[in-house]
């Protein structure tokens, strides 16, 4: 059904009454402060037709109304007009990325702290994916009691953490002509192409079918955040929002965000094309809880991928003040890191 002007207005209006306020908003209000020249009868058929469209819910009969996610997800794609940060606001963005650090660890920190400070929502953020890393070289070495370390050289570093389960009757040389075969068929691939592997390939090796196996789930999990790439700040500023005066809205909060694992599965495998990222509720996203919100962006400079960031917060949030924050800074980081590859680029032509 096509949604009429003056509906998409009232809803509009709903929406941003809400957010700023968290009370329900009645047809008075609206007609008063809003739209003069309307009845309130007017408006307050106008909000029965949104409620009955799924747009409006009312907690009581004589109160006013709240927004649906399904309202706030027309309101971000439709109806939202937008902000512009405050020259206070720029220019603490200017200053928190004035210091020129490459540490990637330490830029993951400072830009999830400049969102939390400008927000005013718990952030999060997740390092640059390392799926594109090419593996130069892979070897198994055995380590006794049916073990062996699995040892990948990538362009970028040498990975030698993981331990595999091999037959007890594997003999040296037969793991390490496996090795030998393994790191052929791997040679030259990005960590993302493991995925791809499937059970024909398996099947071709089917004298070494275990330890193929055992490599493929070892290189996957390299693709997956690790708990040190996930930054979470501001946690506490959840507990300045009314919603979360509800002990229950508090348990389902802290849940989250007391698990690494699951913050990954919120804001990560997000689509680089798509700029702004929102999840409202559960709505179509299982893994988040019916009372928040997650608004993520996946930046990038010089093709290079910087990392995805985000904030968490009540379903009532602030999405034009968060959007505009993440889109600012986004920009910030992104002549930042440009800024630093052109250095690089022209020290190389001086030597």
């Amino acid at each position: 059904m096509k949604m009429s002007d003056r509906k998409k207005k009232i809803l509009q209006i709903v929406v941003d009454e809400y957010i700023n306020t968290a009370v329900p908003v009645s047809s008075k209000s609206i007609a008063e402060k809003h739209l003069t020249d309307v009845s309130s009868a007017t408006v307050r058929n106008e909000l029965a037709s949104l409620e009955e469209l799924g747009y409006l819910t009312q907690f009581h009969t004589s109160g006013g109304r709240v927004p649906s996610p399904q309202a706030y997800r027309f309101y971000i794609e439709e109806l939202m007009e937008k902000g512009n940060l405050s020259d206070n606001d720029l220019d603490y963005i200017e200053r928190a990325f004035s210091e020129k650090s490459g540490d990637v660890e330490h830029l993951i920190k400072n830009v999830s702290r400049v969102i939390s400070e400008l927000t005013d929502y718990t952030s999060v953020a997740i390092g640059p994916h390392t799926d594109e890393e090419k593996i130069r070289n892979l070897a198994l070495l055995a380590c006794g009691d049916g073990k062996a370390l699995l040892v990948i050289v990538t362009g970028s570093r040498i990975l030698r953490d993981s331990f595999i389960d091999i037959p007890e009757s594997m003999s040296d040389e037969e793991l390490s002509n496996a090795s030998h075969v393994i790191s052929k068929l791997f040679e030259g691939k990005a960590l993302s192409e493991v995925k791809e592997v499937g059970a024909e390939v398996l099947d071709e090796f089917s004298q070494y079918r275990q330890v193929m196996s055992e490599v493929i789930d070892a290189l996957k999990s390299y693709t997956r955040p690790r708990d040190e790439d996930v930054v979470l700040t501001g946690a506490d500023k959840i507990f300045k929002h009314p919603e979360y005066e509800d002990i229950d809205n508090v348990k389902n909060f802290l849940t989250v965000i007391s698990s690494k694992d699951r913050l990954a599965e919120i804001i990560g495998d997000e689509d680089d094309e798509i700029q702004i990222n929102v999840k409202i509720g559960s709505t179509g996203d299982a893994e988040v809880p019916d009372d928040c919100s997650v608004v993520t962006a996946t930046y990038s400079a010089g093709g290079k991928n910087l990392g995805t960031y985000g904030v968490i917060g009540p379903i009532r949030m602030d999405y034009t003040k968060v959007i505009t924050v993440l889109e600012n800074v986004g920009k910030a980081l992104e002549e930042l890191v440009g800024n630093k590859l052109k250095d690089k680029k022209d020290d190389t032509k001086h030597e």
